[in-house]
């Protein structure tokens, strides 16, 4: 009514809706880059066993059995990893149900010294040669899954911030 009196909105509320569309085109583009880099994961994914950098194995379906699972893709070769994999190893150290893929990243032994000595502890699969990269259709590292009970929740591509991994796992936990 004021504006039609000739009579212009205060700045703070003209930057505040420009603020407000903005914010909602990032979520809304995030959101359809999220869709169009999802992974699809074969029949049978969620069953197959994994080799962990410790020698135990494990499935999708076991560790996600009743918690939420993170499943992240890294590289350490990958320059963006550089600031989310701090962020996940801080996760499994607050007792986060974590389970990471390091990619193309060498064989098993260079790859356990380059986790000591950066102090990851993260359960980890080498994926030395990208084939399960390949059968996923994991193209971007970083890549994260939320996994639940089996089932694919959510993922995203590029870097996330640790709240933004506890919300998906929360969410998840729903």
């Amino acid at each position: 009514m004021a504006e039609d009196a000739g009579i212009k909105a205060p700045r703070w509320r003209r930057w505040g809706k420009e603020a407000l569309w903005l914010l909602l085109m990032a979520l809304v583009i995030t959101t359809l880059v999220d869709l169009w880099r999802s992974p699809t994961l074969p029949a049978g994914a969620m069953e197959a066993p994994f080799t962990l950098q410790d020698g135990t194995t494990t499935t999708l379906v076991e560790q996600s059995r009743g918690k939420p699972l993170l499943v992240y893709y890294w590289a350490s070769w990958c320059g963006v990893c550089r600031f989310t994999t701090p962020t996940v190893e801080q996760l499994w150290q607050e007792g986060e149900n974590v389970l990471t893929v390091a990619l193309r990243s060498g064989s098993d032994e260079p790859l356990r010294a380059g986790m000591a000595k950066k102090g990851l502890t993260f359960p980890t699969h080498n994926d030395e040669s990208g084939d399960l990269a390949a059968r996923w259709q994991v193209g971007v590292t970083p890549t994260f899954l939320v996994i639940k009970d089996g089932a694919l929740v959510s993922s995203t591509t590029g870097w996330s911030s640790a709240w933004g991994l506890r919300l998906r796992l929360l969410w998840a936990s729903w």
